[in-house]
Formats: C-alpha cells, sequence, structure tokens
C-alpha cells in the first residue's frame, strides 16, 4: 500500500525532542485531538485564541477542528501554507503546535501559535515544543524570523516566550470574540534564541521542503 507521505510529503515530517513527538495531524489522530481539546485546555472565560474555536459546542468542536486540518492540508501551497503539528508525549496526544508562512521565499519568516491540554501544562513541555519548531525554522527551513503574539494578560504564554529569547514587538488593539483585547507581538531570530541543551532529531525534512518550495 501507498504511503500517505508519498502523496503528501509532510506526512514524513517527525520532530523528536527528550519528551515529546512532533508530526503533521493524520485523518486517524484526529479524534485524539478532539478529545484533547475537549478535555480543557484554558480556565473558563480566558480564553487566550483569538478564534474562540475552544468555546463551540462539543458536538460541534470535533467537526470545526476537522475542516481546520484539512483546509490547511488543501491550501497548503510555497507561497502560504499552514503546518499543523500534533504534539505527542509517549502515546499520548497533548496538543498543536501551527507553523504558518506566506512568501516565505522573500520573507524568510514563519508566525508559530500552540495550544496544551491543561493536564500538560506547567510541566516545561509548551517551552519545548515551541523550541523545537523554532530549531527546525531556523536549522532547517532557513527562516531569519520567527513570530508570534499572545493577549497581553497571558503571561503564561509571554513567560514562555521571554524564556526562548522572544522580544517585544509592539502591541495592537484586535477584537478576539467580540471584545477588545490588547495583543502583545514578539519577535525572534537566531541571534536572540536561547536554544535549548539537547538536540533536535528530524526526519522527512527534505521532502517536506520540496514540497513547500524551501532549498534543502
Amino acid at each position: 500500500m501507498t504511503e500517505p507521505a508519498a502523496y503528501w510529503p509532510p506526512f514524513g515530517l517527525t520532530l523528536t525532542t527528550p519528551h515529546l513527538q512532533l508530526r503533521p495531524i493524520r485523518d486517524e489522530d484526529i479524534p485524539a485531538a478532539v478529545e484533547a481539546a475537549r478535555s480543557g485546555i484554558h480556565e473558563p472565560g480566558r480564553n487566550p485564541f483569538s478564534n474562540r474555536w475552544t468555546e463551540a459546542p462539543p458536538h460541534e468542536l470535533g467537526t470545526s477542528m476537522a475542516q481546520w486540518y484539512w483546509r490547511c492540508r488543501a491550501g497548503m501551497n510555497p507561497k502560504d501554507w499552514t503546518l499543523p503539528l500534533g504534539i505527542w508525549r509517549a502515546d499520548d496526544f497533548i496538543g498543536c503546535q501551527d507553523v504558518v508562512a506566506q512568501d516565505f521565499a522573500t520573507l524568510k519568516t514563519v508566525t508559530t501559535g500552540s495550544w496544551l491540554r491543561q493536564s500538560a501544562q506547567g510541566r516545561g513541555l509548551g517551552k519545548e515544543m515551541r523550541a523545537a519548531v523554532a530549531m527546525y525554522a531556523f536549522d532547517y527551513l532557513r527562516a531569519e524570523v520567527a513570530e508570534s503574539e499572545a493577549a497581553a494578560w497571558n503571561q503564561q504564554s509571554l513567560g514562555v516566550s521571554r524564556s526562548l529569547g522572544y522580544e517585544l514587538n509592539g502591541v495592537t488593539r484586535a477584537s478576539w470574540g467580540g471584545k477588545a483585547h490588547d495583543v502583545q507581538k514578539v519577535r525572534l531570530s537566531p541571534a536572540t534564541f536561547k536554544r535549548p541543551a539537547w538536540q533536535l532529531k528530524v526526519e522527512g525534512h527534505d521532502a517536506t521542503a520540496n514540497f513547500l518550495g524551501v532549498p534543502v
């Protein structure tokens, strides 16, 4: 039988850290992703996301998550791509880390966003998975900038950013879920990146890079 990576090369990508494995979410992974999201990501009334997807009724959440993953795959091209990476600790699906780029060949910039189920928070895993995608972006994709953002009140997320060397990059005012929020932008470069002591293991990069139009 033909492996899925033969027709969609990112399926062959795997990033391995000391405690985690990051890889693109396949259809058979979606139920685990939905279960992780339904278990709780944040406290009620403290939604950290610009898109209020976690507030969808339980019977709608799975549909919207599946549509998101399918939409990312269908729209991926060298000029505009979103790569949703599932996060596994041993055999447990614990969250997702998205890597996004537009006109990467010119801008050499990626944007990241992520979530972790509450039971996996507070253990340093959020920092580990964000370090992994920063290392992949800088060392393999040859990105020059990695950007992210968080609500100004979300000190947990901003604390992870600071610990990795992200620098503050301005505050914007945005409507999230019909409410005004101050949004803190952050920016990371290879020069400011506080690299972890461990090494990232990467499999399946060449085929993924070719698919994204990134020189190997």
